[in-house]
């Protein structure tokens, strides 16, 4: 019924709204509804995992599910508190930016429906670090749940300097590990919608920063978030460079900045703007993710984060190689349910193979 409702009722008319209205509206439901028992209660019986045991450890990290609502969707961790009713093991929070950051021009948000996609143009819009660290330490964590930051340089011209943007990405870093908030962090060194580019995409570019970040003390697994219109050749120089450094693991990858790799591509902007997720992603993300576990083996952690709108995208990337999944666009055209439907379809899988 829950599965029904959402694809014939609320789906249609969600549809017809503005797609950043809507984004703001459940943000705002869901922070007030996880507030209050009966909220939390009523999201768990709608859309929380029962079924046999998905837990898994990554990097010392337990996740009840090994589902992650990837960056870019809770940018500010408004939702931290309540995400662990709709299925999700943890989440990635942000990207954070070292200063607030307004974001792109609207329009920053488009459904291509047809493509089972959306052109994301938000230009890492945030309430800056220090806002977002202390409204997690303000935030009860929920039990089992893991809270990732993931981080990159502020959207404007002060950052647009590669020392500047390397400095921006170092305050963020060395603020969140001083006060311990997060359990692990991304380092985004690939989001195609800021001033300068993806500046850090290159061996050239990316040593230098990891350079820096490598002075900050931590104690959490840091991973980097990849992008994935490289070809493997580039792709993989980018990992012989990673490698050398304490990284534990990627996120592969980030948005596709090719309008042309979607099924309809004229739902597209006529000119670049934004780069594209859901079904236009799948196919490169999991092609990266198979040739990245075939090469280095067991060297990196993967999360799988790309086109996941159904159960087989999902068992495809873990086949693939992916330790842990991460995803957006699949829950808002397939529905919430789609994570109560992947976890049981790893429980069976794990089941059998006992």
């Amino acid at each position: 019924m829950i599965r029904w409702l959402y694809k014939r009722v609320l789906k249609p008319i969600l549809f017809k709204m503005d797609a950043e209205f809507v984004h703001d509206v459940f943000i705002q439901l869901g922070h007030r509804a996880g507030k209050w028992k009966l909220g939390r209660w009523l999201i768990a019986m709608a859309y929380g995992y029962r079924g046999p045991s998905v837990e898994k450890t990554v990097d010392g990290i337990r996740y009840s599910t090994p589902i992650q609502l990837a960056a870019g969707f809770d940018y500010n961790g408004k939702l931290a508190h309540v995400l662990d009713c709709v299925g999700f093991g943890g989440e990635e929070i942000g990207s954070v930016t070292a200063r607030v950051c307004k974001g792109n021009e609207k329009p920053r948000l488009k459904r291509m429906i047809q493509s089972q996609s959306l052109v994301v143009y938000k230009g890492l819009k945030n309430d800056g670090v220090e806002a977002i660290i202390q409204r997690l330490k303000a935030t009860v964590k929920p039990e089992g749940f893991v809270w990732g930051i993931s981080i990159a340089k502020t959207n404007d011209a002060q950052s647009a300097d590669k020392q500047a943007g390397i400095e921006d990405y170092c305050y963020s870093f060395r603020r969140l590990n001083e006060e311990q908030i997060g359990d692990f962090y991304t380092i985004n060194i690939s989001c195609p919608n800021v001033h300068g580019g993806e500046a850090f995409t290159t061996p050239e570019m990316l040593e230098p920063l990891l350079d820096a970040l490598k002075e900050i003390p931590t104690t959490k697994p840091v991973y980097i978030k990849m992008p994935i219109n490289l070809p493997w050749a580039t792709f993989n120089q980018l990992l012989e460079l990673i490698d050398s450094y304490p990284i534990q693991g990627l996120v592969i990858g980030n948005l596709n900045k090719e309008y042309a790799h979607a099924d309809y591509p004229e739902e597209a902007p006529a000119t670049y703007r934004g780069g594209l997720s859901g079904k236009v992603c799948r196919k490169l993300s999991t092609d990266l993710i198979r040739k990245t576990r075939e090469t280095w083996k067991d060297r990196f952690t993967i999360i799988g984060c790309g086109g996941i709108l159904s159960v087989s995208d999902a068992m495809e990337k873990i086949e693939a190689g992916a330790d842990l999944l991460q995803l957006i666009t699949g829950m808002i055209f397939e529905g919430p349910h789609l994570l109560k439907d992947i976890s049981r379809a790893i429980g069976e899988r794990e089941d059998g193979g006992n």
